[in-house]
Order: structure tokens, then sequence, then C-alpha cells
């Protein structure tokens, strides 16, 4: 048996989702990105109690570990690793943008399609991977600036399906026939069917060492 928490904070909508066998037993949503941190706590608090557990009774705790927002990667990752610690149990971390092909298969139509997750980094920038429909990695997570030549290499032999909160201003550039684009909807449920599956497996993932995937480097403008 296993009980996991498990937390994604890495966008614009942080959820929460206690899960038993991979089975959600609650799950609850945050819409205000400022207000993560704040949020998280409270909300795991109110979240074990709904559901009659108590922290003692988790057996680990899962979390997105990106890419995705500086500061909701760092508040999700901290509340994770303060948990395991705390408790004694172990962490397991899952890549943001696998999480969200993860939950795409069904809602694609093309089921040879490849899936192609986009996470807002700001100006022209996205965070981004492709997978295939069985979620092998076509190309690894990384951080692009959005042109019109943008995935011309992939799209002339494949149908991609694009998706996330990038892929708005990538369906603004492109007029591609193979460019598809639809709604996408992850959030921790997603994660505790992986989280899960790594539990059984028992890959998880170093505390002291564990460290958010930023993709590239945090920058703040130095004022003069």
């Amino acid at each position: 048996m296993s009980l996991i928490l498990n937390i994604d904070t890495a966008t614009e909508t942080a959820s929460i989702c206690l899960a038993k066998n991979g089975e959600t037993l609650v799950l609850m949503y945050n819409e205000n990105q400022q207000d993560h941190a704040a949020w998280l706590h409270t909300a795991i608090e109110l979240m074990m109690k709904d559901a009659n557990y108590k922290m003692q009774d988790l057996n680990a705790v899962a979390v997105s570990a990106g890419p995705g927002s500086y500061t909701g990667l760092r508040v999700g990752m901290a509340a994770a690793k303060g948990f395991c610690y705390a408790l004694n149990i172990p962490l397991i971390t899952e890549n943001t943008l696998f999480i969200m092909a993860f939950a795409m298969p069904q809602q694609v139509e093309n089921k040879s399609s490849l899936l192609c997750p986009m996470i807002d980094a700001r100006r022209m920038e996205v965070f981004t991977a492709l997978y295939n429909s069985s979620l092998e990695e076509v190309f690894p997570p990384t951080a692009i600036i959005l042109n019109e030549q943008s995935f011309s290499d992939h799209l002339s032999n494949n149908i991609i399906t694009f998706f996330g909160s990038g892929a708005k201003k990538w369906q603004q550039l492109t007029k591609d026939p193979n460019a598809f684009f639809i709604d996408q909807h992850a959030d921790a449920s997603h994660l505790a069917i992986l989280s899960y599956k790594k539990f059984i497996r028992k890959k998880f993932t170093d505390i002291i060492y564990c460290e958010p995937i930023y993709i590239k480097d945090f920058y703040t403008p130095v004022n003069k």
C-alpha cells in the first residue's frame, strides 16, 4: 500500500493530490500563481484532514520538479524535501513537461501525433520538449526562443500536437498544416499515477542533492 502526497506548483495553477496506490483521494487547486507559497501548507493540512489521514501516514512525497516558475519550483521542492526529511520517507520527482505529456494521449485525436508540451518562459521563450505517442523522448526538455522556423524539421515529417501555457505564442507564429493545438490540463492527479509507478519500482530521489529543474539560470535585473 502506498499513500503519497503529490505537489505541483511549477505552473500558473498549483495543485496537490493525496493518492492511495495511484488513485486520487483528494485533489485541490490554487489558480493564483502569486499565492502558491501561502496556499500550499494550509491546503495540505486541510486535504489531509478531509481525507482523515495524518502526515505520519504518508509513505512518500512526490513533486513536479520543473521546468516552470522559478518561485513555484522552489516552493514545491522545499516543501516536499522538508516533509520527507521530517517524516523519514522517500522523495519522488518528475519532470513537469513529462507530466503534461502523460496527461495528453486520451485528449489527442491522432494517436500517432508527437506531443509537445510548452510552458511560458516570458517574452517569446518557452520551456518545451517532444515525446512520441509512447511517451518516449524525441527532443529533450529545453528552453527555446520561438520563431517561424521552430520545429520545422520535425513538422516536415510528423503531426505535432502543441499544448500548455506557451503554445498560444507558437500558434500565432506558425501556419504549418501539421501543427495542431489543444487546451492542456495536467495536475497533481497525473503526477500521482506516475509517482506510484516510481514508488513500486523504488525510483526515489536523493533528498540532499535534489534541486529543481530550472533549465536556464534565474535572472534578476540589477537596478543602476
